[in-house]
């Protein structure tokens, strides 16, 4: 992208959502391999976010792909995603770096915050209700 330097990039208003965790990982130039945990639980894929960060905020996301093999033996194809760094250069000389700060402060918040079992608050009734009956 020859004239990245004028460009006006497009960021996820959300800090805390999938797209901007993974803009996040592209901007930081980090590899994406330790973004999938974030997939875990989640019905959407990698390629579905690369596609809307390209599609929605127009960035210039690049993707390699090569073979490898799978878990079974047999030969199959990866896609790597990348920013270009002048790309990169371009975004955090604007508003990229508080963008990027401020995404990487709601991961942090996220990470402190215990975790909920999903039947902690059924729990916690029952137990108040036992508590009560030999009243």
């Amino acid at each position: 992208m020859s004239n990245s330097s004028s460009k006006t990039f497009r960021y996820p208003k959300m800090p805390g959502t999938l797209r901007a965790d993974v803009l996040a990982v592209l901007l930081a130039s980090d590899d994406m391999t330790g973004i999938e945990s974030i997939f875990d639980q989640r019905k959407q894929s990698l390629s579905t976010v690369i596609r809307a960060l390209i599609r929605k905020y127009g960035w210039p996301i690049e993707r390699r792909d090569f073979p490898t093999n799978t878990a079974d033996g047999r030969a199959g194809w990866a896609s790597v995603y990348c920013l270009p760094q002048e790309v990169i250069d371009a975004a955090l000389a604007g508003a990229g770096r508080d963008w990027l700060d401020g995404v990487r402060a709601a991961r942090a918040a996220r990470r402190r915050r215990p975790l909920r079992s999903p039947g902690g608050a059924k729990g916690k009734i029952v137990a108040e209700a036992e508590e009560h009956e030999g009243e």
